[in-house]
């Protein structure tokens, strides 16, 4: 499972290397696989700055660092809250990138009504740079959706630096 996700963070990585740039993550329900999957590949320090799993209020508090009541307009899975918690993580690290998926993997309900099977992931980089997706996959297969949702994730980070020029 993770070999494949490792392949998509490594060119993401790569690209990353290439360019001599940094990234944070801030992992939701992918919990830590989009972390793990760009460590996988060797040299990852060069590039890798931080991160954390976001699972509870006190949580994104503490990782983020935002001012309280700050976030408190945006709704879990939704593109808007993802690039917001992508900014806010960036910011945190001093990072040329960030990335934050935000969604429910299923098996249990999610506390704000989510429905499985639902992330949203965005991305931030320099000079106001801005992607985001929502995936639905309409299951309830907790460990399929967080495989599901890392390798859109990577796939959307690879996809979004391939397509930005070097600075």
């Amino acid at each position: 499972m993770l070999e494949g996700l490792a392949s998509i963070g490594a060119e993401a990585g790569a690209l990353l290397k290439q360019r001599s740039q940094t990234i944070a993550v801030v992992d939701g329900s992918t919990g830590g696989l989009i972390s793990a999957s760009l460590l996988a590949m060797p040299g990852a320090s060069a590039f890798y700055l931080g991160g954390g799993v976001i699972y509870t209020l006190k949580g994104r508090r503490i990782i983020l660092d935002h001012a309280p009541g700050s976030l408190r307009r945006y709704s879990s899975a939704q593109e808007d809250y993802a690039l917001a918690q992508a900014r806010l993580i960036r910011e945190r690290y001093g990072a040329d990138w960030g990335i934050a998926e935000t969604g429910a993997s299923g098996g249990s309900s999610h506390p704000l009504g989510v429905a499985s099977g639902t992330s949203a992931i965005g991305i931030v980089g320099p000079q106001g740079i801005a992607a985001s997706t929502r995936i639905t996959t309409r299951s309830d297969d907790r460990l399929a959706n967080m495989h599901a949702f890392t390798a859109a994730a990577l796939t959307l980070l690879r996809d979004t630096l391939a397509a930005e020029p070097a600075p």
